[in-house]
């Protein structure tokens, strides 16, 4: 029992070293502000096997780290220790006072003081203008942000950006409201996400306090919203959003939204809302083409190089087949750059092709046959005799919530995307459902051996067409 008391203190101690390097590597990737707002409030709790369990003080908070750092975490843990492979976060309740402290963090701007040193989410001081890497598919966007953020007087009223994931909706975001705190210090600009104004908004409700949500979010002079497609079939807040942005745009206060589709896309949303949306300027971004993805990966590489300090460059050969392979989006191919030369500095070999194969083997072999979420989802309705839309509804049914976990695990299975870009995919949902699909699924595929064939054939259908 000694022996294994020893064992257990050890393998703690080890692992707490490792969570400190790891607690380094997010403070130099993310910055202070964002490590000391998000990242400093995970506690470990335990590890096991392949599981690291860690605890935030709310569920709020823990779904914001899923949703914005955890790819990023699993991925510097699993440098720091390859058995590591997942990573569960719980929220711990005792931390009455953490809580209550962190609440009050968020929540500390005062009516009146909605300025860019006290924004409801933190600005990430990489997302800039001058780090924003321009290109055909891209310009439109970038020009209209940019001449909304240095002018006075604007022709357009919203701004309405979309385009999928990775392709740099949300530095724009960012890069907005930083050029407009360069230009106007006292401007009071807020910018958040549609999950935080929710939050905000169903908050208010319970401490019976709408007047001051209101009035907090009319008394501002820039409104950034990001990702409004989480307010779908959201109908009162909805409701709430649409007289917001009516008060907003009265008074000709500057309105920028973000997307992943066209307003005209946005299906179970107030048609009022969508025709606001339209009645500014909606830029789309495309994906990248091959030019931007290497220029994106050349610039990248050089600040890799410059911050690590590292005697290791990447070639221009290197860049090249990262850029014809990695298409999907801006996002992951920057983490297919990040995990390249993070493995080149621990194994101590330089960068070239053949590393790189190595290195990305698993997102190679998925890249040779790029399969997507919306794919899946019509794929598995067709099979189980749905409508699409039965994908993404609220009904809990077996007939409909069966299928839609199914999908949701192919969804993990066959594709690349995290859990939270997942659970989006799905109307809204929280990574957690995902989780609990894919766990679902796997014990009927070993309790039932035709569900196991029909899941099999399924994959067949999609990865075969």
């Amino acid at each position: 029992m000694s022996q294994d008391l020893y064992r257990q203190t050890s393998q703690s101690l080890n692992f707490k070293d490792q969570w400190n390097n790891v607690l380094k590597k997010l403070n130099n990737e993310y910055g202070n502000e964002i490590f000391n707002s998000w990242i400093k409030n995970i506690k470990i709790q335990s590890q096991e096997g392949e599981v690291v369990f860690f605890t935030v003080p709310t569920r709020f908070i823990r779904d914001w780290i899923t949703s914005h750092y955890l790819d990023k975490i699993i991925f510097f843990l699993n440098s720091e220790n390859p058995d590591i492979k997942r990573v569960k976060i719980n929220i711990d309740n005792s931390l009455s006072s953490t809580t209550h402290q962190i609440e009050n963090n968020l929540d500390s701007a005062k009516l009146n003081s909605f300025n860019a040193n006290n924004d409801d989410w933190p600005l990430d001081e990489r997302f800039t203008f001058d780090k924003f890497i321009v290109g055909p598919s891209n310009e439109l966007a970038f020009a209209s942000a940019k001449r909304l953020s240095l002018s006075e007087k604007f022709e357009f009223n919203p701004l309405y950006l979309y385009g999928g994931v990775g392709l740099g909706k949300t530095h724009l975001l960012h890069a907005i409201a930083w050029q407009i705190k360069e230009e106007n210090p006292e401007s009071k600009i807020l910018y958040l996400s549609a999950e935080r104004f929710m939050f905000q908004f169903i908050k208010s409700l319970r401490q019976k306090d709408t007047m001051a949500f209101k009035q907090k979010f009319r008394s501002v002079d820039v409104f950034i919203l990001d990702d409004i497609q989480f307010m779908i079939g959201k109908t009162s807040t909805q409701e709430e959003f649409f007289h917001t942005f009516n008060s907003l745009l009265d008074l000709n206060k500057k309105i920028i939204i973000s997307c992943d589709r066209a307003p005209s896309d946005l299906n179970s949303f107030d048609e009022r809302i969508k025709s606001r949306l339209s009645g500014g300027l909606v830029a789309d971004i495309l994906p990248a083409s091959f030019d931007l993805r290497y220029s994106i990966l050349k610039k990248k590489s050089e600040d890799l190089v410059l911050r690590s300090n590292t005697s290791f460059k990447v070639s221009d050969e290197v860049l090249v087949f990262l850029a014809k392979t990695v298409v999907s989006n801006v996002r992951e191919l920057e983490g297919a750059l990040n995990k390249v030369f993070t493995f080149s500095n621990i194994l101590g070999k330089e960068i070239d092709v053949e590393l790189t194969r190595s290195v990305l083997k698993d997102l190679l072999r998925s890249s040779n046959r790029r399969i997507t979420i919306d794919e899946i989802q019509n794929k598995v309705s067709n099979y189980y005799n749905l409508k699409i839309e039965d994908m993404t509804s609220s009904r809990r049914i077996r007939s409909f919530a069966r299928p839609r976990q199914v999908a949701m695990y192919l969804s993990k299975k066959l594709t690349t995307r995290s859990l939270p870009e997942i659970g989006r995919k799905f109307g809204g949902r929280d990574h957690t459902t995902v989780i609990h699909a894919v766990k679902k699924i796997e014990q009927l595929k070993e309790e039932n051996s035709k569900f196991d064939e029909d899941i099999n054939l399924i994959t067949q259908i999609i990865t075969s067409a």
